[in-house]
């Protein structure tokens, strides 16, 4: 983490826990809590760095993941259940590799 301030790189630690926790959240939904809880917990410590949008990034995949993933759930009886949780899934992903891939070139989210 040459070149970067102390606060940007305590930020940037804080958010590569956060989003390798919810990659893993994919497959284990309790690190998927983890990891959104952890964004929550530590967004105000990295306020005023250049990767404070990351931190809503991880919070906002967090909130939508979860409620995408809750409306497929209640409705894969009614067959359109699947469909929303495979868009659902390749949009969190999407989101997911575009932050770690942004984070790991020292960028901000939205670069």
């Amino acid at each position: 983490m040459a070149g970067l301030s102390d606060l940007d790189a305590q930020a940037k630690s804080n958010a590569l826990v956060a989003y390798v926790l919810m990659a893993l959240g994919l497959f284990t939904v309790i690190t998927w809590f983890a990891g959104g809880i952890w964004a929550i917990v530590k967004k105000s410590d990295a306020r005023g760095s250049r990767f404070e949008d990351h931190y809503s990034n991880i919070i906002s995949t967090f909130w939508w993941g979860i409620f995408w993933t809750t409306v497929g759930v209640l409705t894969l009886a009614f067959f359109v259940g699947l469909p929303i949780l495979i868009i659902a899934g390749i949009w969190v992903i999407y989101r997911l590799v575009k932050g770690l891939a942004n984070l790991t070139s020292d960028r901000s989210y939205s670069a």
